[in-house]
């Protein structure tokens, strides 16, 4: 009997450029932006990212460039969800009541991101350093970098499909 050893190197990674981006403009407005600096098409996809084990739900918009083999997804990072109080009876607070905002993370490692970018291609990806400095012309964007997916603990997070 033959015997089959598997290596890491015969899994294909995902090839895709991950950017970051620190922005307080609404997610619907950073794509308008995006669209109109860097000449895409993304739209809002039909349902969000809907995490049940994290009772989140992430904003996506989605390109599928057919002519180039590049599909570019700009997802928000948090999700926003308010909550019933809950105050144990017979506390000294247990007549407040009113609701709360519970912070969900996408990516959990990385709070004070708002949004990612990611570029999947099928090849390289030309010029992600002239990419992000247009997105870094954007008024509305604090900051942008490029992050190293490999580097994250939650990068499964990021398979949209």
């Amino acid at each position: 009997m033959a015997v089959h050893k598997l290596f890491e190197d015969d899994f294909e990674e995902d090839n895709y450029t991950l950017i970051a981006i620190h922005c307080s403009a609404e997610d619907y407005r950073l794509a308008y932006l995006l669209n109109k600096t860097l000449d895409l098409k993304l739209a809002r996809k039909q349902e969000d990212l809907d995490y049940n084990y994290m009772e989140a739900s992430f904003s996506i918009y989605e390109w599928d460039d057919e002519k180039n083999f590049v599909t570019w997804n700009l997802v928000a990072n948090i999700s926003r969800k308010e909550v019933e109080r809950v105050a144990s009876a017979g506390s000294l607070f247990s007549e407040q009541q009113g609701k709360r905002t519970v912070s969900k993370y996408l990516i959990p490692e990385r709070k004070k991101v708002d949004y990612f970018v990611k570029i999947s291609s099928e090849s390289y990806i030309k010029s992600p350093k002239i990419i992000l400095s247009k997105i870094n012309a954007i008024a509305e964007v604090i900051t942008a970098y490029i992050l190293e997916a490999n580097q994250l603990k939650s990068k499964n997070n990021l398979i949209f499909e």
